[in-house]
């Protein structure tokens, strides 16, 4: 009778689900304290203690590690049922990672994915390349439009049957205006999968 008492003790499903910290936007880098809390319960949806709950980060791309400087941490869950990870330090990657998230508990187990980002990077070391980039190509974006708008000139010139036009735009004496150029700043849009 006692092995009937046990075996009714035992728990048979467990669910879990995060509660804090999904789609957690982090600068690159940082060093995250207390990003994510997850929820375990039975399938009643009692709040399950002391199940054991893993956290595993991806091995490359966007990510980072734990305080054990692991990619998996354990801990374990309290009277309500909640488990935090407790100190990320996320990588210089920009992107969405997944936090792989499984709980057990004696013969239960449940596994949930939560979705994280590593933010791009603002005027951290890399972007002075980037500008700097991004400023050639304007440069040579402008001298093509403009040997463009020279040719274009040329064309009509050479169709009227005057030179005046063309030899005016290749001195720089034409009252023609330059053409101009609007580069935006670019559009970075994270969402939710």
């Amino acid at each position: 009778m006692a092995l009937a008492g046990e075996a009714a003790a035992q728990i048979a499903i467990l669910q879990i689900q995060v509660v804090e910290g999904e789609g957690a936007v982090y600068a690159p880098g940082a060093r995250a304290s207390r990003p994510l809390t997850v929820e375990v319960t039975d399938e009643t949806g009692k709040p399950v203690e002391g199940a054991a709950v893993s956290f595993h980060l991806p091995d490359d791309g966007p990510g980072g590690t734990f305080a054990n400087g692991l990619r998996t941490d354990i801990t374990f869950t309290d009277a309500r049922g909640r488990a935090t990870l407790r100190t990320l330090a996320l990588n210089r990657i920009p992107g969405r990672f997944q936090v792989r998230i499984v709980a057990s508990k004696e013969q239960a187990r449940a596994g949930i994915v939560s979705f994280q980002y590593v933010a791009e990077p603002k005027g951290g070391p890399g972007a002075p390349a980037a500008a700097a980039g991004s400023s050639h190509r304007g440069r040579w974006i402008a001298i093509l439009a403009a040997a463009g708008a020279g040719a274009a000139a040329g064309i009509l010139a050479s169709r009227s049957g005057s030179q005046t036009p063309a030899a005016t735009i290749a001195s720089g004496t034409s009252s023609v205006p330059p053409p101009v150029l609007t580069i935006g700043a670019p559009t970075i849009t994270v969402g939710k999968p």
